[in-house]
């Protein structure tokens, strides 16, 4: 950030007789209505989500729209992300994803998601890791490779998908996974690490108590 000193010469005048003129005390009110103004608006929208659609989203899920973030992005036709999404490198999705809040896709070794998933709340899909680098002492180069993503696939919430892995169409991902190797089309996986349940199943297992 500048501090000043590159501005034209009159220009520093200027600001300095502004502020000079206009006083402490007005430039801080000034401050202070605009953050009134800013959080009343904020106040605003959050009342309007939460008698709409029964929800709490952050402030810049307020103030932006999920499918202009995913177009701008180029993905595909009737994809959403929201503004909490961490989108690192070359990252392509496809056509009416849902990507939730708080999910990292990270493209630096290219990720590719296919049409219609659902990348639920906190997943983090990566294509690059520091392991060797670090336990190397900065020796090892980073290691990246591409990760992808086929159609019609549900990646349950926390799950953690490493670098490198392909995950075939028609694919169920359990809650909090750790998916390190790839998945065959067809396949419900879930655990720590990611292990089949049976081809085509129709739904997750439940857990007894």
């Amino acid at each position: 950030m500048s501090n000043g000193k590159d501005y034209p010469a009159q220009i520093q005048v200027a600001r300095k007789t502004t502020a000079k003129s206009l006083g402490p005390k007005f430039l801080k009110k000034s401050e202070t209505e605009l953050l009134d103004a800013i959080r009343e608006v904020i106040a605003k929208l959050d009342r309007e989500k939460r008698e709409t659609h029964r929800r709490r989203v952050s402030v810049g899920d307020l103030l932006t729209d999920r499918w202009q973030i995913a177009r701008a992005y180029g993905f595909g036709e009737g994809t959403s992300c929201y503004d909490s999404v961490l989108i690192l490198g070359n990252v392509v999705a496809g056509r009416n994803c849902w990507i939730g809040p708080n999910v990292i896709l990270d493209g630096l070794g290219d990720l590719s998601i296919g049409d219609c998933v659902d990348v639920s709340a906190g997943v983090q899909i990566y294509t690059h890791d520091t392991v060797k680098r670090v336990r190397s002492g900065g020796t090892e180069p980073v290691e990246y490779a591409p990760t992808r993503i086929g159609s019609r696939v549900y990646i349950g919430p926390q799950s953690v998908i490493q670098r490198g892995v392909t995950i075939g169409d028609d694919v169920t991902i359990g809650a909090m996974s750790f998916v390190n190797r790839d998945v065959p089309g067809g396949t419900t996986v879930w655990g720590i690490p990611a292990r089949a349940s049976s081809p085509r199943a129709s739904s997750l297992p439940t857990v007894k108590t």
